[in-house]
């Protein structure tokens, strides 16, 4: 075990990591029961099914290639396919990775190679080389079932779940975060993989991001052959803005949709559906050209077979074209306001608020909210004193604002490290509040605590400490601050409404923040013109522990 020293004034306490390695545990991947369920490898006996690149930019390309790690470097993970809603409300769940780079794997359990996130697992002592792409499942039988020509390696008796909403798989080697890996059924994912029998395929570039995903071009996907081929469908048209329905002073405001279309010829778009999901209606678009480059501005009164009502309670919307995979759709947070999308210089996109409405033309920035985050310490030097991941938020008013909505009786929450403030809980005028992990990951010490940290680093007693249930990926993930809007109670289940506040999409491999990551420094906000997103809002520095 790795002993981890902490000094404290006038104390020390001893942290040690704790390493899941229990040799007579019947379940454990040391002793399976039955191979196929409790973490061995189970072969097919037969070819799979191959497949190629295609323009779409289909085929996965590695985080780090295999040129530019010799094969003495440590070796980097990767995902490269994962299926979180299999068709049929099939209860399958798998993910598949494999070496990008670095050295093989002689044994795997030395390198502590193990899943961890939203499901758990670790990998058995068998080894694993360069170009192999090995399965990870929670039920080996039925996969067998699923893919009787799969001839890889499977491993079973993954614990946890792909929740079909969304989440994220570590790969970690060492106990290191190696990649983060995301998926979500939520815009502007791919639809066609939650549930419509297609698996989400990684792209190239990073895999916390939408853009580095597809839907695969087979049904049901392709595992254990790796470089798959995307849906071969061409769309460059996009929901750019919307409008909701608004009754004001002046009367009734009908809604209105702008398609953006970043090709080079015009798209005819006559005939698409837009499918609102919260009002469950689907509207046809009667007749309308979106030129090369440009826009079309879509009158929710009149440019509809029906009219296009959007609620300010938001909610996704989607576009189809005449083809499967032809696809568009947006998340609408909530309030009166416009939302959009926003292109990001890091590749990715973004999607909020907008500061204003721009129906025809580029879009505003992201409207930035009353709170937003001002640091993040995602991945500590394991060396400092006291190696622990924080957040920190702050007031940007000149008055205090509640972190509770009492007509709505519900927190605000911060998407990503899953916590949701109580009753009682304030952000001070002008302040800032730190938010601190409940637990040290694989660190087993009954001193950690807020007043461990305020003691140790002299955190101001006018700045709440909380705590928080999730985990930092250290690689990059989706951090936003949210509001409660408004609720609605169907079939005795209540769904909450959300305005944005902030929200970023941090990533290790931004630019000139690289020191952000694991050597000692946080990343600090240096634009609150805009929400977070993009290495532009940030810079690295010494982490300020809630000053």
């Amino acid at each position: 075990m790795d002993i981890k020293k902490l000094f404290t004034a006038g104390a020390s306490v001893a942290l040690v990591s704790m390493m899941a390695a229990c040799s007579d545990d019947p379940s454990s991947p040391n002793n399976p029961v039955n191979p196929p369920v409790d973490g061995t490898s189970s072969a097919g006996q037969q070819n799979p099914v191959a497949s190629s690149s295609n323009s779409n930019g289909g085929g996965n390309s590695v985080l780090v290639s295999s040129a530019s790690l010799s094969d003495k470097d440590e070796p980097q993970m990767a995902c490269s396919e994962i299926m979180y809603n299999a068709a049929d409300g099939s209860p399958l769940e798998w993910v598949e990775i494999y070496i990008a780079g670095g050295s093989d794997m002689a044994n795997m359990q030395d390198y502590l190679l193990r899943l961890s996130g939203d499901v758990d697992f670790t990998f058995p002592a068998e080894p694993l080389k360069k170009g192999e792409y090995v399965v990870v499942t929670n039920d080996a039988a039925e996969f067998a079932k699923a893919y009787p020509t799969f001839a890889g390696r499977v491993f079973g008796g993954m614990t946890g779940k792909l929740v079909n909403e969304g989440g994220v798989v570590n790969v970690k080697v060492r106990g290191e975060g190696d990649v983060t890996c995301a998926f979500s059924s939520e815009p502007p994912w791919p639809s066609l993989a939650d549930g419509k029998g297609r698996s989400l395929v990684y792209t190239g570039g990073i895999a916390a991001q939408s853009v580095s995903w597809c839907a695969s071009a087979l049904p049901n996907g392709n595992p254990g052959v790796g470089n798959d081929a995307c849906i071969d469908v061409v769309n460059t048209v996009r929901i750019n803005e919307v409008k909701p329905s608004i009754l004001g002073t002046a009367g009734f405001e009908a809604s209105w949709v702008e398609l953006y279309n970043s090709g080079k010829e015009p798209v005819d778009v006559t005939g698409w559906t837009l499918f609102v999901k919260l009002r469950n209606e689907k509207l046809t678009i009667n007749a309308g050209v979106v030129p090369a480059g440009g826009y079309l501005l879509l009158d929710g009164a009149k440019d509809f077979s029906d009219e296009l009502v959007v609620s300010d309670q938001g909610g996704e919307i989607y576009l189809y074209g005449m083809v499967e995979g032809q696809e568009s759709s947006i998340w609408l947070p909530a309030g009166k306001g416009v939302s959009g999308v926003v292109d990001v210089a890091d590749g990715s996109i973004a999607q909020g608020p907008l500061a204003e409405a721009t129906p025809g033309a580029m879009n505003s920035a992201l409207k930035l909210g009353s709170v937003y985050i001002d640091e993040i310490h995602y991945h500590p030097d394991e060396k400092d004193a006291l190696p622990f991941e924080f957040l920190e938020l702050v007031n940007a008013t000149a008055a205090p604002i509640s972190l509770y909505n009492s007509t709505v009786k519900k927190g605000w929450k911060v998407e990503g490290v899953n916590i949701e403030f109580g009753p009682n809980d304030i952000i001070p005028a002008n302040g800032r509040i730190l938010l601190i992990p409940s637990v040290l990951e694989d660190v087993n010490d009954a001193g950690w605590g807020a007043d461990l940290v305020r003691t140790t680093y002299s955190v101001p007693a006018d700045v709440a400490i909380y705590t928080y249930n999730g985990k930092l990926s250290n690689r990059g993930e989706t951090i936003a601050v949210k509001e409660p809007y408004s609720s609605t109670t169907k079939d005795g289940i209540v769904k909450y409404f959300y305005i944005w506040h902030d929200a970023t999409l941090y990533s290790d491999a931004w630019a000139g923040l690289t020191d952000a990551d694991g050597v000692g420094y946080s990343l600090q906000r240096a634009n609150v013109t805009t929400m977070g997103y993009g290495p532009s809002a940030w810079k690295a520095a010494e982490p300020t522990f809630g000053k």
